[in-house]
């Protein structure tokens, strides 16, 4: 979410720091966490997504809450809570859209700009949503993907002899 928010603001779009900051992160997170709920549909089962994807999304929303509170004041726990808020609120949004083997549909990165859209100013908003569709979310989906594919890879891998006469 990071990266997102430095590339766009490398494309000129204005971020201003505190709030308006913060509700760019807050969007580019839940986008990543429904991706993740999305990769973890077809490799785990409906338990293992549940877990998986609750357990995510609270570690992002404490980080987040953290991070927030530190810098402008407020609640931990009231940010925290807010987020999540918001997370299931997308998340409903989120869920009309699919998501397949080839990564999000166009509907789903499009959602992101639409969220994103409300984040920004009147300058920028007509700009964003391509800013997202065609640059971050590609970049981040893929990320993702990557990350989880390694994560979640069943098959173990076979560990390296480290005497170099390799494995028999």
């Amino acid at each position: 979410a990071d990266n997102a928010l430095k590339n766009t603001r490398k494309a000129n779009f204005e971020i201003a720091i505190g709030p308006q900051y913060f509700a760019f992160l807050t969007e580019f997170l839940i986008f990543l966490v429904q991706v993740a709920d999305r990769i973890a549909f077809r490799r785990l089962t409906p338990e293992a997504r549940f877990d998986f994807t609750s357990t995510l999304a609270n570690r992002v929303a404490e980080t987040y809450a953290e991070n927030h509170s530190r810098l402008l004041a407020g609640s931990q726990h009231e940010c925290k809570q807010q987020f999540i808020d918001l997370l299931n609120q997308r998340a409903d949004g989120y869920a009309d859209f699919d998501y397949g083997e080839d990564g999000p549909s166009f509907n789903f990165t499009r959602y992101l700009g639409y969220c994103m859209n409300q984040v920004m100013d009147e300058r920028d908003s007509g700009w964003i949503i391509d800013q997202m569709i065609s640059i971050e979310a590609p970049g981040a989906v893929e990320m993702v993907e990557k990350t989880l594919r390694d994560l979640l890879e069943t098959v173990p891998r076979q560990t390296r002899d480290r005497t170099g006469a390799g494995a028999h």
